[in-house]
Formats: C-alpha cells, sequence, structure tokens
C-alpha cells in the first residue's frame, strides 16, 4: 500500500531561516544538529518530516540491521564483518522519530529477551540510534524529554557512535546522525548545558505578512485536498532540491577554510563571549557546509556570518532566564571590512540558479523570494522568522524594570495595616529583585512514582537498582530472574541449561529522583513592602525559580493581595514565565492570608485531578499577617489548621523582619505541618556559616 506524500519541502512558505539550518546539518551532519524553537502551528513538524523525502537515497549492505555503507562498513557492527564491495540494498534515507515516553533502551538497543530466554543466547537488539544510521532523527518537543536521554542523543551525535554495556551485553555500531530537535518555548526550557550541545539553533514564529499568511493557508488547503497532485506539482523542485544537496555533501569537504577564515571565526566568537570552544568548530563547519550550498570552493565572510546567527545565539545564555539572541551589529563589527583573499574563478561568479527551497514563481502571493547568495538567511524581516535577534516568542522572558522605590512612611506605619483602613487609591509599588543565589533543597517526603526529575525520590525508569519485581517496565534483572528459575525447581533441560518460563522474569525496581509541581504563593500585600522586604522577597523567589528550573520541576505562582487571590500563572513547565509573573508584581494593599491558602488549595485539587502521579510541593512566602475582611487571622488560622488533610508538603519562607516580631509565619507553619524557614535560612550557604558561626564560638 502506497504511503500518502509528505508535504513538500520546497512548498513550504516563510520559513527561511530553519530551512537553511536544515540543509546545512543535511550537507555536513558533523555539524552537531539542529534545535528549533518556535511557536506552536508554525510547521516545525511539517519541516522537518518533509526534508526526509528530498535527502539521496543510499546504498547499504543487504541484511544488514545497522545501515552499513557497503562502501566504508563499519569495522566493529555486530551484523558484520562487511567486505568492502559486498552485496549492497539502496534504500531511502530514514526519518526516525524518537517518542517523548522512550526508555533509554529503546533509545540505544537492549539484550533480546526472545534469543536470550529461547536458546539461551546472548544477542542484541538494535534500537532507535542504529535506525537513524546515516538518516534523520527527529525528537519532537525535546525540552519535554529526560535529561539524560537528551545527553545520550548528543554525545551520539556527537562520536557517530552508540556504546552499549549493560545486561551482559557489549556492543559498539556506527551511529552517524542528522539531530534536529524542535521544542516551544513556552513548555519549558532546555538547560544551558544541553542547548550548547546543538550545533545550530533557530527561532521561528508565525508570519506576520498577511499576503504570506495567505499563501501558506492556500498551500495547505490544495495539499489536504489532493496531496498526490499537490506533490506532483512540486516534484521538479524537489528533484533538483536533491541533486543541489547531493552536490553539496560531495562537495563540502573539498572547501577551503583560509588561515584568514579561521582568524574571523575565532574574532566573533571570542567577541561574543561564549564558552568553550564548541562554538568555533561548529562555526567552522557551519560556514564550509554553506560555501558548499552556494557552490562556492573557499568559505567567505558571508559563510561565516549565516553560520555565526545559526551556531552562537544559543550559546550565549548565561544563566537559566536568558534569552538566546545575537547583536548583529557587533557581529558586523567583528568580522569588519578587510579584504577578503582573492577568490577562485568560481567564488567570482555569481549563483544564479533558483533556490528550490524558496516557492516557485509560479505563486506571486510568495512575497519572500530573494536573489543572490545570502537570500536563504540574509534577507528577512523579522516577522519571518530570520532575525536571530528578536524572539517574538518568548515574551515569558523577565525584563529589567525601574525600581519604583518606598512608600515614603515608616515601618512602624506599614506595620500597622490591620487597624488603618485602607485607602482605595493606595498607589501599588513593582520591586526589583537582585542577583539570585542558590537556595537550600525542599523535597517532598516520601517516595513518588512521577516523571523523572531531581527534586525527590521516586521509583523512575532508570537510577540505582533497589530491588526486583514481577511486573513493570523497567530492565531486566537477570540475576533475580535466574534466581526466581531456580527457586521454582523446574528442574534443567537435556542441554543442561536452567530452564527459564515467562513467570520467572523480574524486572528491575529502580529508584532515582522525580520531577515535581512548585507552586509559590507570595504574599504581595503593602506590609511586605517594608524595608524593600519585597525587593528580597523577589529575589529568593526567583531564585527558587532557578532551582526548579534545573530540577525540572513544573511551577505555578498564586499572588494574593487587597481583597482577593489569584492564580497569576497556571502550572506550567516555562519557568520563564514564572519569574516574568514575579518580576512585574507589584505590592500594595492589605493581606488577605485565608483567600491566598485556599487558592493555592483550589489549584492544587485540579492538578491532582490533572496529573495524579506529580507529587507537590507548596512555598508559601509570607509575614503571617491577615488584615483583610472581618476575622481575617482566625479565618486564615482555620484554613492552616485543615492543611496537612491536604497532604500536601508545604514549605514557610517567613518574610517578617525587624527587632520586634510577632511570630506569626511561625505560628502558621506549625498549624499547617510545613517547614519554617526565615528568608535569612533560605540560601543554601546559610545552614553551612550558621554551624561555622557556632563552632568559632
Amino acid at each position: 500500500m502506497d504511503s500518502v506524500p509528505q508535504f513538500p519541502f520546497s512548498a513550504i512558505v516563510g520559513a527561511d531561516e530553519m530551512a537553511l539550518a536544515l540543509v546545512l546539518t543535511t550537507v555536513a551532519p558533523d555539524v552537531g544538529g539542529v534545535l528549533v524553537r518556535g511557536e506552536k502551528g508554525t510547521a516545525k513538524s511539517t519541516m522537518v518530516r518533509s526534508l526526509a523525502a528530498v535527502l539521496p537515497e543510499q546504498d547499504v549492505v543487504d541484511g544488514c540491521r545497522f545501515g552499513c555503507d557497503p562502501r566504508e562498513p563499519d569495522p566493529q557492527c555486530p551484523d558484520g564483518p562487511h567486505t568492502p564491495g559486498m552485496d549492497a540494498a539502496q534504500r531511502p534515507a530514514r526519518l526516525v522519530e524518537l517518542p517523548i515516553g522512550a526508555s533509554d533502551d529503546r533509545v540505544t538497543g537492549s539484550l533480546d529477551l526472545s534469543r536470550a530466554l529461547g536458546s539461551g543466547e546472548t544477542a542484541f537488539e538494535p534500537g532507535l540510534l542504529a535506525d537513524a544510521h546515516r538518516g534523520l532523527l527527529y525528537v519532537d518537543e525535546v525540552n519535554l524529554l529526560q535529561d539524560h536521554l537528551v545527553d545520550l542523543l548528543l554525545d551520539a551525535a556527537a562520536m557517530g557512535r552508540n556504546t552499549v554495556e549493560r545486561d551482559g551485553v557489549s556492543v559498539t555500531h556506527a551511529a552517524r546522525i542528522m539531530l534536529v530537535g524542535t521544542m516551544n518555548p513556552e513548555e519549558g526550557e532546555l538547560r544551558p548545558q544541553l542547548l550548547d550541545r546543538f550545533g545550530l539553533s533557530v527561532e521561528i514564529s508565525a508570519s506576520r505578512v498577511p499576503q504570506e499568511r495567505v499563501e501558506i493557508v492556500r498551500r495547505r488547503l490544495a495539499f489536504d485536498a489532493d496531496p498526490e497532485g499537490f506533490a506532483t506539482t512540486y516534484a521538479d523542485a524537489q528533484a533538483t532540491l536533491g541533486a543541489r544537496l547531493a552536490a553539496a555533501q560531495q562537495r563540502v569537504a573539498d572547501v577551503e577554510l583560509s588561515d584568514w577564515a579561521l582568524g574571523k571565526i575565532a574574532t566573533v566568537c571570542a567577541g561574543f563571549d561564549v564558552d568553550g570552544m564548541r562554538a568555533d568548530i561548529v562555526t567552522a563547519r557551519a560556514a564550509r557546509a554553506h560555501a558548499a550550498w552556494q557552490d562556492r570552493d573557499s568559505v567567505a565572510r558571508e559563510d561565516i556570518r549565516v553560520a555565526a546567527k545559526l551556531a552562537l545565539p544559543h550559546r550565549r545564555r548565561r544563566k537559566p532566564f536568558d534569552a538566546p539572541g545575537l547583536d548583529e551589529d557587533l557581529l558586523d563589527r567583528l568580522l569588519g571590512d578587510d579584504d577578503e583573499p582573492d577568490p577562485t574563478p568560481d567564488e567570482t561568479e555569481t549563483n544564479d540558479d533558483p533556490d528550490p527551497t524558496q516557492p516557485q514563481p509560479d505563486s506571486p502571493a510568495d512575497g519572500n523570494e530573494t536573489e543572490g547568495d545570502d537570500a536563504e538567511s540574509n534577507n528577512q524581516s523579522p516577522s519571518e522568522g530570520g532575525d536571530a535577534t528578536e524572539d517574538p516568542n518568548d515574551a515569558t522572558t523577565p525584563t529589567p524594570h525601574r525600581d519604583g522605590g518606598e512608600a515614603e512612611r515608616s515601618e512602624q506605619e506599614r506595620e500597622t495595616d490591620t487597624a488603618a483602613p485602607e485607602a482605595p487609591t493606595a498607589p501599588l509599588q513593582v520591586a526589583q529583585a537582585e542577583e539570585p543565589y542558590r537556595v537550600r533543597s525542599f523535597t517532598v517526603r516520601g517516595v513518588g512514582r512521577g516523571e523523572a526529575g531531581r527534586r525527590s525520590r521516586a521509583i523512575t525508569n532508570w537510577g540505582a537498582t533497589i530491588g526486583s519485581a514481577r511486573t513493570g517496565t523497567g530492565a531486566v534483572h537477570l540475576p533475580a530472574t535466574i534466581r526466581a528459575a531456580a527457586l521454582r525447581g523446574a528442574g534443567r533441560s537435556r542441554a543442561g541449561r536452567l530452564r527459564v518460563a515467562g513467570e520467572d522474569l523480574r524486572h528491575k525496581v529502580t529508584q532515582g529522583r522525580e520531577s515535581n509541581l512548585v507552586l509559590i504563593a507570595v504574599d504581595a500585600s503593602g506590609s511586605m513592602g517594608a524595608r524593600e522586604r519585597m525587593s528580597e522577597v523577589k529575589t529568593a523567589v526567583i531564585s527558587l525559580l532557578t532551582d526548579a528550573y534545573q530540577r525540572r520541576d513544573r511551577v505555578g505562582v498564586v499572588t494574593f493581595r487587597g481583597a482577593g487571590a489569584d492564580l497569576a500563572l497556571p502550572p506550567t513547565h516555562s519557568v520563564e514565565a514564572a519569574a516574568a509573573c514575579l518580576t512585574d508584581l507589584p505590592h500594595g494593599g492589605r493581606t488577605p492570608l485565608a483567600e491566598g491558602l485556599l487558592t493555592a488549595a483550589r489549584t492544587l485539587e485540579v492538578e491532582r485531578i490533572r496529573d495524579p502521579h506529580r507529587r507537590v510541593l507548596l512555598v508559601l512566602v509570607t509575614d503571617g499577617r491577615a488584615t483583610s475582611g472581618p476575622d481575617a487571622l482566625e479565618r486564615a488560622r482555620w484554613v492552616a489548621d485543615r492543611w496537612p488533610s491536604t497532604g500536601v508538603d508545604a514549605v514557610v519562607v517567613d518574610a517578617e523582619t525587624g527587632r520586634f516580631r510577632m511570630g506569626l509565619a511561625a505560628d502558621l507553619a506549625a498549624r499547617m505541618g510545613a517547614e519554617h524557614v526565615t528568608l535569612a535560612e533560605f540560601a543554601a550557604d546559610s545552614l553551612v556559616t550558621a554551624i561555622r558561626e557556632r563552632s568559632v564560638a
């Protein structure tokens, strides 16, 4: 049965920079893959899947499960040894998609259980890395993939090999893959360490040009109505693109990377203050690939410029909430305007061939066709997703704000809000957070079964083996399986082998760390504004968000002031959104503490229905005062007394300062069964400092 054609790569409109990045990693897979960041509905997945259709077909060793090239077979291939020039088969380049829930056994390969239990033979079952060898490995929503799997994929992409050492299996095989990951930043970011491992990155957004949006819709509707007919319309453009890709792949190894070009690359990378040398290496490889794509024999200034725009933005992130970006004016200054080395005759010729990655001239409504060598990436408007310095998707990135200052009244006047009626026109202040710091480790008690992360103890699919079980999805626990077969007393076979039945199979029970939902409830009332207290509170909470980012938690924010409480940010993976929410948070008015606790309880009740396995940690930041409404303090205590019945672990961060303290937050923590810490004790090194001071005394 023939499969339905994919949407043609050459028919995609308005994603020029992404198309170019995919082309470059196809021309030179050692670039290290592409990370595509963008909002939903921007054809990220469509474009990646359509790329496989224009990749050149491959010769493979007939019957090899690892796709060895018959001209240069892998000497360590588990299906080998292969003799060069042996029988070959031809197949299309493969596109392998990695599901989010895949285990590391499925990715790397594992013991073939049917052969191990049936004939007692130790054999290797290839994984997705073997399937994707010499092809394209696509990970949608790569930011939601477990970090150790991302590390594993990036290691394989960088080294071109996959090594497996587990369950009595020791195997290594070639895994030269073109890795492409797509993600929506609203659902959470990758750690900067993982971002750096991707060779190129692209920011993509929907076009804001009406004519272009019309053409996108027109083409999509035409494809849905007649996929085969639409594909036939672009057959010539697809064939031309495929031939150009194959020619560039053959040419890239011969492209000259002169000392002048290497000097420019080093100047650019040093000028942008990127860490390590990976940026220089990737930029050099991408520049050569771009020169080969443009049919040049040596790397020119424009090749370096294009490569830097793709290789450097995501490497400039130093802190979790930094947005990727590149100052193109600085890039131009670093590249300079000195004379390039004399070009060869081929370099002086203009490449007038139409670029198959661009919409064809039979569609005058496209509005995005350009001429010249840099048509793919250099002549785009910000609305076309071509400007790496702007990130229209990342509206959650915190931005600095002017400090509104403190209201001109004393701390004593602020703390008498319980007695004085609230002025309806009281101005709200916006405090500015200071530099975040490392916070103490807060965990949920007990052992959970949530998604893998780095906060609380949990039974996970990876980690330290703590036992075995008859049911489960983990790896096979061989010693426990053999022990179960022996204890069953079934005897041995005629060949002297121990008989192992299905009922003897045991799976590993492993314990690692899980991610949690960290719900932060922040008191933003007027009493919190005393003595720059709100600035300290924001600094502490943003420090906690940094910790949640590193531990792969989901986060939500509840704020309360005036007469009520709001769910300012529903639980999300995007800690950037939470940071932005807190950065812009004003403070002032009375303190509706009971309403804040009730809103938090309702939010957690809904989240428990949505994700029953994800455990919750409530972090309540307050000075303990309750001043809004009748019997405000008694109502807050009534809610706090009933909090233990929710089963939710909590931490009360006491924001009360001054010489005379009422101890309301400590009393609140005791009623809630929560851990009580002061702002001064919130930092990770505060306990160490206190112990040292006590030891000296």
